[in-house]
């Protein structure tokens, strides 16, 4: 009776610890939510680069390099689901400082344009900001219910939620653009989208330097 209580518990046990496991991706529904938000953001990195370009935007120029990270990232994260703890953890830190490295380059170059730069499209901004807007929210959705995870899940919710947040900056840097006919509101909307991918890049580092010393002690 004592050996069938102590089962009983020690079952319970690893029950307990393995519900305290982060998810990590192994599910077919994930799995095809992935692919549907990495194809909308691969369709919206084409569009958006080319109106970015058009209306001379830099805050166009930034979300689109941060739909270009986040196909990569989706595609990483499909590629590493079913691997081990510590090489899902060495691909969230090689995804975090992508994010860096994207971080610095649009703070880079929105220094540049600022002392150097035409007044954007405001038009061409707000209407392709909408819809990239409409796309995230719709990719948000699709991956809300898989917000909380281990670092490599954690990077596409983040990545996603970034693209929503600075869809919303880019609509509100179109307005300001239009209303004040200078390309200061769009700068500084480049840099602060340049902000999220630096402050996204901290996180995800971190959760996965922290998940590799978790797997190092087991």
């Amino acid at each position: 009776m004592e050996l069938t209580q102590e089962n009983r518990m020690t079952g319970k046990n690893v029950e307990r610890e393995e519900s305290n496991e982060p998810f990590n991706g192994m599910s077919e529904g994930y799995r095809k939510r992935l692919w549907g938000v990495m194809a909308i953001n691969a369709a919206m990195f084409a569009v958006e680069i080319t109106a970015g370009n058009v209306a001379q935007s830099q805050a166009l120029l930034a979300d689109s390099l941060d739909f270009f990270g986040d196909s990569l990232t989706y595609a990483i994260s499909l590629a590493v689901i079913g691997a081990s703890l510590q090489t899902r953890s060495n691909v969230a830190i090689l995804k975090g400082a992508s994010l860096l490295l994207m971080g610095v380059w649009v703070l880079g170059s929105t220094a540049v344009q600022f002392f150097n730069s035409s007044v954007p499209q405001a038009e061409v901004m707000g209407s392709i900001g909408v819809l990239a807007l409409l796309a995230n929210v719709a990719s948000a959705f699709l991956l809300l219910s898989y917000r909380e995870g281990d670092a490599n899940i954690r990077s596409a919710w983040l990545c996603t939620r970034n693209d929503a947040i600075g869809n919303i900056a880019v609509v509100v840097a179109a307005f300001g653009v239009w209303g004040t006919n200078a390309a200061l509101p769009d700068l500084i909307v480049g840099a602060i989208m340049a902000g999220l991918f630096l402050s996204a890049s901290v996180q995800i580092i971190s959760q996965a330097v922290a998940e590799k010393r978790s797997a190092r002690s087991r």
